[in-house]
Formats: C-alpha cells, sequence, structure tokens
C-alpha cells in the first residue's frame, strides 16, 4: 500500500522501499544524515538540492531533495532544547515497528519543516527522540519510516511529527568527520546522558541561575571528558557540546 507524507503543511512525499544508506552523525546538538565532509561541500550539496533548509535566524529541520529523481538524499534534525519528563517520555508507543523506506518528492519546490520542540529520552539514552509537541503522545503513532540506519521519522495520521536516533552515543562525532566505527565505552554512554542533561532544560534552566549543583555537575562533566583516556573522539563531540556552557559558568 502506498503512503503519503506530509512536510511542512501542504507539502508532501510518498514512502518507498529504498532508504538512505549513510550513517548519520551526532554532534550530541542534532542528527545529520548528509554525505558533505566540510563546509564547502555542504554549501555545493544545499545549491545541488531543494527542501527544507536553515537559512540565516530561521531555523528549521532540514529535508534535502535531488532534483533530478526527486529523491531524499539528505536530513538533519535540532535537538529540542525541552526534555520531556519522564512520565511523558514513557508515554511514548514503541509501535509500530520501524519501516525502512527513502521518499521521494511529490512535487519540485522547497517548503519549511519546523523543528521539534521536546525531547522524549529513556534510561540509558538508548533512543532519542524529537517530537513536535506533546499532544502527539495523546495518539497512537501510524508508521515509524526508517530513512537511514537508526534515523526515522515518525508520523501520525499521515504527517511527520518527529524523528528518532538509535543508539546516539555510537553516532557521536565532531564536526564533519564520520562517527568512530568501534562501539562506544561505557564512560561515553554515561557521559553522553550527563550532557544532554546539561543541555536541556530543566537543568540548563539551573545552570543559568548559577545553582551550585548544577555547576558543580557542569564542571565535573568538563573534567571527566579532558581526562577520559578511551574514545577520544565521541569525548571531544561532547565538549564541544557543552563547551559554550563551560566557558560562560565554569568558573563561577
Amino acid at each position: 500500500m502506498t503512503m503519503k507524507l506530509s512536510l511542512g503543511g501542504d507539502w508532501r512525499a510518498t514512502v518507498t522501499d529504498d532508504p538512505l544508506h549513510i550513517t548519520p552523525r551526532f554532534d550530541g546538538g542534532s542528527v545529520r544524515v548528509m554525505r558533505y565532509a566540510d563546509v564547502q561541500e555542504r554549501e555545493g550539496f544545499f545549491v545541488d538540492t531543494f527542501g527544507s533548509r536553515q537559512w540565516l535566524w530561521d531555523a528549521p529541520d532540514v529535508l534535502r531533495f535531488d532534483p533530478a529523481g526527486r529523491q531524499l538524499v539528505g536530513a538533519e534534525f535540532q535537538l529540542p532544547e525541552e526534555s520531556a519528563s519522564a512520565e511523558d517520555a514513557a508515554r511514548l508507543s514503541l509501535t509500530p515497528t520501524v519501516r525502512p523506506g527513502g521518499l521521494p518528492a511529490d512535487e519540485l519546490r522547497d517548503f519549511r519543516h519546523e523543528m521539534c520542540t521536546v525531547l522524549c529520552r529513556v534510561p540509558g539514552d538508548a533512543v532519542l527522540t524529537g517530537l513536535r509537541d506533546l499532544e502527539v503522545l495523546d495518539e497512537p503513532l501510524g508508521a515509524r519510516i526508517g530513512i537511514a540506519p537508526d534515523v526515522a521519522l515518525l508520523a501520525q495520521y499521515g504527517s511527520v511529527v518527529g524523528w528518532s536516533l538509535t543508539d546516539p552515543a555510537r553516532y557521536l562525532t565532531t564536526a564533519y568527520a564520520d562517527p568512530d566505527p568501534n562501539p562506544p565505552s561505557p564512560a561515553t554512554r554515561r557521559l553522553l546522558s550527563e550532557c544532554l542533561d546539561l543541555v536541556t532544560q530543566p537543568v540548563i534552566l539551573d545552570v543559568d541561575d548559577g545553582e551550585p549543583t548544577a555547576l558543580a555537575r557542569l564542571r565535573a562533566a568538563d573534567e571527566a571528558l579532558r581526562n577520559q583516556p578511551e574514545d577520544r573522539h565521541r569525548a571531544d563531540a561532547l565538549l564541544s557540546l557543552i563547551a559554550n556552557l563551560v566557558e560562560d559558568y565554569g568558573n563561577w
């Protein structure tokens, strides 16, 4: 059965059986499914494709399509700043199962796809899920479309209402580098959860307010990452994630 998905209002795409074979990159603040390796390649990628993109102060999620075949060729999802409560996150259904699929556009034109506003986390952060809003949890999901390895779009009543990344620690990386092919260390997994706490609400509000316990957590995470002997590539990615907080509040 053919499935249509709506992105950006009246803009639609058709789900196929051909997902992207691109390893996702997770820098702690965004999930990227794109092949470019530097700034120049990134600019060329956007010139040669169409769809939703960030521009100046406008920061929607990015989905880019090849004009020739109108196939999805890349995506970038921003992590929401607000984390759902544990009670709300527990309401997120694990069904339906992920269906791998490509996403050719129905027409060749640009659109705007709003970034998600709420981040749902599970214990250990084995899966990160961005949702349009908490109202999504009031109804069952209609589909999970696996557009790339461990990356899925969540659909409800034919509209894309979120995304998910499975095993985010595995895909941690910096800038334009590919993730380390070796499994992440247990220390990296623990520090990923701590850093995500620090950069999302409510903890980041405590950091902004100079709350001593929150500042102590920030300094401890920074020290642990700097002194971590293994898995340096991923540790450096997490250092970059909290770098601005450390610069602004690390000496308070």
